[in-house]
Parts: C-alpha cells; structure tokens; sequence
C-alpha cells in the first residue's frame, strides 16, 4: 500500500516494490505537486488518486525489478532446483541454459513478456535448431523449456520479486500421440523362449520387467531385503539412477504412489531364489572382493548395477536373436498392454504401475482402452441372443 509523506509544498507518494536479488525491499518514489487554488478538499482527493494510479503502475509494471533472467536463474539453479528436484531433472534443465541465456537471459525479469517467450519457444521448433539431427526439438523438449523458465518466474513471486507469470499465457505444441511399439503376443512368448538360454541374471532381469511393468531404476533399486518370501511380493521403495555428474546412485520413487509391493507370479519367485542362491555363491568366491549392498542386480562385484548396463545387453540380445529391439522401456507399455486386454481396470493398472493418478495412465494408454472396450462390448453381444434377435428382425 502506497505511504504519502508531505515535503514543503509538495507530497511524496512511496510504493513497495517486493525485493531485489539480495533480499532488500525495494521501493518507487512520486512527488505530487497541487496545482494552485486547489482546496485542501480537493489536494486530499487528487491526492488520494494519484497515489492509487502510482500504485497500479508499479504492480502492472514491476517497475522496480532490475534483476535480469539469468542472475535469477542461477540463483533459482543453486538455491532451489539443486535441493529439491530430482538430479536428473535438474541436470537435464543445465542443458537448456545455453538456448535459454541467448534468447533472454539479457533481459530484466520485468521486461520479459508473453511475446518473447513466445518467439523464444517457437524458434525451437524450427529445423536445425537440433544440432545433431538437424531438425527442431520435440515438442516434449520445448514444454520442457517452457517449465523450466516457468519455473524461475514461480520463484521470482514466491520472493515477492514479481506478480505475473509470463509462462502461463504461451501456446505450448501439443504432445505427440504415436503409438507405441511393443511385442506381439507371439514376438513376447519368443523373447521369453529364448530368455531361457541366457544367463540368469538376465533371464530373471527381463522377465521381471514382463510380468511386473517396474520402471528399469524401480528394479535396479530393489534389495534382498525388499522381498517377501512366503508372500512372493516386492517392496518398491527406491530407484537407481544415473547421470555424467553423480555416475551411478539410488533416489526416491519417481512419485509418491511409486512406492507399492507387487506381487510375483510364483514361477519367478522360484526363478529369483535361484538366482539369490547363485549370487551367494559368487559372493563366498569372491570374499573380500565382495562388496556387501544388498542389491539384487549387481555387477561382478557386489555394486549397484549401472541402468545403462540392461540397455547395453538387450540391443545385443535382440540383434542376436533377430527379435525386434524397442528398448528397456517398452516391457512397461508391454505389461500394460497385455493388463488392459485381459480386461484390468485402468485404476488397477495405474496402481500396478505407480502413476500418480489414473488419469496418467488414461492419457498414456487410451488407444489400448479403446480396444480392451470394442472386446468387451462384442462379448457381452455374444452372451446375450436378444441383439441377434434384433439383427435378424431388422
């Protein structure tokens, strides 16, 4: 709220401002000066109006903000996404601060606008602005850059630095619906055929992902300790991750509902018994060499196994056996895939598969609904003679 202050024959109208980078108030000065003849009546009125205009100024204008993007950005980096985003989140936005700091990171925070945002996200749809393909980012790329900044604004107002989000009003490409590829039934059962020849850790590494539909770090996360033996179910509760700065290193569940128990089919836990004998005599082999994590997926020495290391085996694999190769991925939308046609409710499903809410799991799988529907509706016709009645009396 503005505060008048009177000086000789003039006012000074003081507004705050919210605070600069340092954490200092920061305020915008007017001085009025009444026109002669005016009453003390009407210099309280215009007065009172003036300081109202100024104080609307400041706000629509953020006037006083002369903080440019990039110093805010690197405060936000090192203060706020470095604590408390997922290292791999906030590695992935240090590679969207170069395209990021050329289009605005000159700019004062109060001058950005929605048009140069605007302009900003719409160069990065423009071909060879991806300088390894030559063509433009994705459109999931350029909402990524969207969110990124969107994300410094959100903290510049949560530090009473400003009051609009210029991020808000922008027209973001809509996602990209292709269809997933995955394994026939016939391409599954041959993959798991051959899967037997293959070492077990492997064997029981991929058929896991089949039968489950755990995210690659959910399963490389697992301990001994997570698995309930007479129950045959798993205790997600951790993920193993990667990125160039950290190498190998466990997190949290991607979200909250990530963490869950999920239930083996009994062939795999007897399949992971054996494989838990095997790695108890590896370790009695290897004695000191031998280091202790408790993970189920190791290296040849006990350590956490690196996430790229399934990839890495599975394009060989595929390669060798002439099997289609889409990923580590895919056996998630396999799962969900052969879940939706059996008829599993999309709540069961999204649970199984620890989305945040079953409206994740409708976006990503709606095709498959579609289906799973059109089967049930032919079922349900089949059971009942009355609509074969209908069909011939038409």
């Amino acid at each position: 709220m503005a505060t008048i202050e009177k000086r000789g024959n003039a006012y000074r109208i003081r507004v705050s401002c919210g605070y600069d980078i340092s954490g200092k108030q920061v305020r915008q000065t007017l001085t009025w000066m009444p026109t002669e003849n005016m009453t003390a009546r009407q210099i309280e009125k215009e007065l009172q109006r003036q300081a109202a205009l100024f104080e609307q100024e400041c706000i629509k204008g953020n006037v006083v903000t002369a903080v440019k993007f990039q110093t805010l950005a690197e405060e936000w980096l090192n203060t706020y996404a470095k604590i408390n985003l997922r290292q791999s989140t906030y590695e992935g936005y240090l590679k969207y601060l170069k395209r990021t700091y050329s289009a605005i990171g000159h700019l004062r925070l109060d001058k950005i606008t929605t048009r140069d945002i605007q302009r900003f996200l719409t160069s990065l749809s423009q071909d060879g602005i991806n300088e390894k393909t030559g063509k433009s980012l994705s459109p999931k790329t350029i909402r990524n850059y969207n969110g990124f900044i969107s994300g410094i604004f959100s903290y510049a107002i949560k530090m009473g630095m400003l009051t609009d989000n210029p991020c808000s009003r922008v027209t973001l490409p809509k996602k990209g619906q292709t269809e997933k590829k995955i394994y026939t039934k016939e391409q599954t059962e041959q993959f798991l055929n051959l899967l037997n020849d293959e070492p077990l850790k492997y064997r029981l590494f991929f058929s896991v992902l089949t039968y489950t539909g755990l995210r690659k770090g959910e399963l490389l996360g697992v301990e001994w300790k997570d698995i309930d033996w007479n129950n045959d179910t798993v205790k997600i509760s951790r993920s193993s991750l990667y990125t160039r700065q950290k190498g190998t290193y466990t997190d949290i569940t991607k979200t909250e509902r990530s963490k869950r128990h999920i239930k083996l089919p009994r062939f795999l836990a007897l399949l992971l018994e054996e494989y838990k004998n095997e790695q108890d005599e590896e370790r009695e082999r290897l004695g000191d060499k031998w280091e202790d994590t408790d993970r189920i997926f190791t290296q040849w020495n006990g350590t956490p196994m690196c996430p790229h290391t399934p990839y890495n085996w599975l394009g060989k694999f595929c390669e060798k056996s002439g099997i289609p190769f889409y990923g580590v991925h895919h056996y998630r939308h396999l799962f969900a895939s052969l879940a939706i046609g059996q008829g599993v409710d999309i709540v069961t499903v999204s649970g199984a598969l620890g989305h945040c809410n079953p409206n994740v799991t409708l976006g990503v799988y709606s095709h498959l609904l579609q289906n799973a529907q059109e089967k049930i509706s032919n079922a349900v016709e089949n059971a009942l003679d009355f609509s074969k009645t209908q069909a011939q009396a038409g």
